[in-house]
């Protein structure tokens, strides 16, 4: 399997079949739509070819509108009644079905109803602020038992109340008592400040505001018509009466979260809508007839002609296939991968470093078995593999993930498989030997041991890293074959697969096997290769002293080959070391007093373990990932293709399936 292979789609329908047409589009989720060039379509629709830009920014502008009050909704039902998206379960509907559910009178109905009960919550806590702070105004002038409202009107005297900070009161009393014409009485003493009622003569008012803007008086401007006592006991009468409204609007808002549902399938559809209308800038219309161009996967085509065909007339829509130009395959066709359902899940390991472009080979399925067993080794545990596939089983069973959570989970299901088999190599299960304790009869098991047998173990890491680089050489070589490009196949790949195995060979017929005629050849074979990096550049370079400088330069890579080969010695380290921790926790646990070993000791190993699982895991899914973006993939992959991008729906609350899936 590798990359799909795509058609340039072009569609053409009646104006009045648009939205139904582009809805049908929108169910395959498999046309990625693309804009179209005036001067392509000029001659099919000339002087009628228009974009109805206004008229799609007027409905997208009033989705968005619609979108934001069934958000606004929702938060508030979240905020207000505690209710957050935990009580809505993630489930499958194709997007006829989600259409159907849909009604939108009613879902108008919902959010104006919500968003009015919000606004009565705000105005009542706008309300309610203000009151508490009249009240704290008021709690201080309680014990005035006149209103000095009732007193505004008299002829000959001023009536003020007020306050001043504590610092400037002996002034102010020595210079009410200097004036000898004020009657000041002292109603309230904070610790700061002090209130007091005054009362002076007309006749002394300029000298009154003197005296008062001296000691930097406060006059309080005092509203009500009743005393003080009357007009505090009127507050918390009304914030008492608050408290009441509020319990009954939010009493109203909590019957609403029978909406709740309603709601969530309601944003993603007109989530869905909005994505249909934002497509609509790429079409070009004349009066009647509407064009759409795009992509869409070989593999996928009967889906979109199934979904016309039961939507619309035999001649309602024109469908035109046609094979990508070398021109769109080098700028414009973008990458989707398709692989079995075994490789399909490390399609995100691609995914996260670079899609390969249109016409370059897929790594996926080759890193996957590389992958499977470098993910495996690092982690080594029976125990813990069961445990990882339990977990993921469980999971996926359980709950209707999102698609993307889906992949991961599926993905470490797959990855549980080989932690399973190294841990039985290595005979680990939650970090004891578990062989000691079961009959193995004659078999030498443990197959390798993580305390005795580190040098096996360590060369083994190594050979794995040997065979992943040959593979990676051998794809490159390949794809310069198919490239014709014979020269740089030889220079860049057979040649180098022919040096690594050549000194391989001579080490181990010098080192182990002792055999000249083994040696020989290892010699043989790495010097041609050798003389074939360094001459072979000048046949394809058109200057020859710049292809042999080339070739020297490539030559001296191979003590970036030495530097690969070490860095796979992490496949040993990490795979022993998970299992050392896991074996030093059991240890310590095994050290306690029975008591403490069977209560606490439980809960003690427990926590270790799973910490110890999610550090190897994490350790494992780096440090894998690492060997195949820098050891292999820098053998012959380049990458650096654009995602395919199908017109689909956001899939935030539901997962949307094609009807033939």
């Amino acid at each position: 399997m590798a990359v799909n292979k795509m058609k340039k789609l072009t569609l053409i329908t009646e104006r009045q079949h648009e939205d139904a047409l582009l809805q049908v589009i929108q169910a395959t989720q498999a046309i990625e739509v693309k804009e179209i060039q005036e001067e392509a379509v000029a001659d099919m629709f000339p002087d009628e070819l228009e974009r109805d830009s206004d008229s799609y920014a007027e409905r997208l502008s009033s989705h968005q509108a619609l979108l934001e009050a069934i958000m606004s909704s929702l938060l508030i039902l979240e905020r207000e009644v505690g209710s957050g998206s935990g009580g809505f379960k993630r489930s499958e509907l194709t997007l006829e079905e989600l259409e159907q559910q849909y009604d939108d009178e009613l879902i108008a109905h919902y959010t104006q109803t919500i968003l009015a009960l919000k606004d009565k919550l705000s105005a009542i806590e706008e309300e309610r602020k203000g009151l508490n702070e009249e009240e704290a105004r008021l709690v201080r002038w309680r014990s005035l038992d006149v209103s000095p409202q009732a007193y505004t009107d008299m002829a000959y005297c001023d009536i003020r109340i007020g306050s001043l900070n504590l610092s400037n009161q002996p002034d102010f009393l020595a210079a009410v008592q200097q004036l000898g014409t004020v009657y000041c009485e002292e109603v309230y003493l904070s610790a700061h400040h002090g209130y007091y009622f005054l009362i002076s003569l007309v006749s002394e008012r300029q000298a009154v505001q003197r005296l008062l803007s001296d000691v930097s008086f406060d006059v309080y401007d005092y509203t009500y018509d009743v005393r003080p006592e009357e007009a505090y006991q009127s507050v918390k009468d009304r914030l008492v009466l608050l408290r009441q409204l509020e319990k009954e609007v939010k009493k109203e808002l909590t019957d609403c979260i029978q909406w709740q549902t309603a709601l969530y399938l309601a944003e993603e559809r007109v989530r869905a809508q909005i994505r249909r209308e934002e497509v609509k800038e790429h079409l070009f219309l004349s009066p009647e007839i509407m064009m759409l161009q795009g992509w869409i996967p070989e593999k996928d085509v009967p889906v979109l002609e199934d979904g016309i065909a039961k939507q619309f007339q035999a001649n309602d829509v024109y469908i035109l296939l046609e094979s990508p130009t070398q021109q769109e395959i080098s700028e414009d066709i973008p990458t989707q991968l398709s692989n079995n359902k075994l490789v399909a899940p490390f399609e995100m390991l691609t995914e996260m470093y670079s899609l390969p472009k249109y016409d370059e080979v897929d790594p996926t399925p080759i890193m996957t078995p590389f992958y499977l067993t470098f993910f495996g080794m690092m982690v080594a545990d029976v125990g813990y593999g069961l445990l990882l596939l339990a977990a993921t089983f469980i999971a996926g069973k359980l709950y209707v993930l999102p698609k993307s959570t889906d992949r991961f989970m599926k993905l470490f299901q797959m990855l549980s498989v080989p932690v399973i088999v190294w841990g039985a190599i290595y005979g680990s299960f939650f970090g004891a030997a578990f062989y000691d304790y079961l009959p193995t009869g004659p078999l030498p098991l443990p197959l390798l041991s993580t305390t005795t047998d580190v040098n096996q173990i360590l060369l083994l890491s190594v050979a794995f890293g040997f065979i992943q680089l040959m593979v990676g050489l051998l794809v490159n070589g390949v794809q310069l074959v198919k490239q014709r490009k014979y020269a740089e196949s030889v220079s860049e790949g057979f040649a180098w697969q022919g040096l690594l195995l050549g000194i391989v060979t001579a080490l181990l017929a010098n080192m182990l096997l002792d055999n000249q005629l083994l040696l020989m050849l290892g010699i043989v074979v790495a010097v041609i290769s050798a003389v074939s990096i360094v001459f072979v550049p000048m046949f394809s370079h058109p200057s020859k002293l710049k292809g042999l400088a080339k070739g020297l330069y490539g030559l001296y890579g191979i003590t970036g080959y030495i530097g690969d080969l070490v860095s796979y010695t992490r496949l040993m380290a990490l795979g022993i070391s998970g299992g050392s921790i896991a074996a030093a926790f059991n240890m310590i646990v095994g050290f306690m007093p029975p008591a403490a070993r069977f209560t606490i000791g439980i809960v003690l190993l427990v926590v270790l373990h799973v910490l110890n699982l999610l550090l190897s895991l994490l350790s494992a899914y780096v440090h894998g990932i690492r060997l195949q973006y820098v050891e292999f993939f820098g053998k012959f992959y380049t990458g650096g293709g654009r995602a395919f991008k199908p017109l689909k729906t956001e899939e935030k609350y539901v997962n949307i399936e094609r009807k033939n899936d």
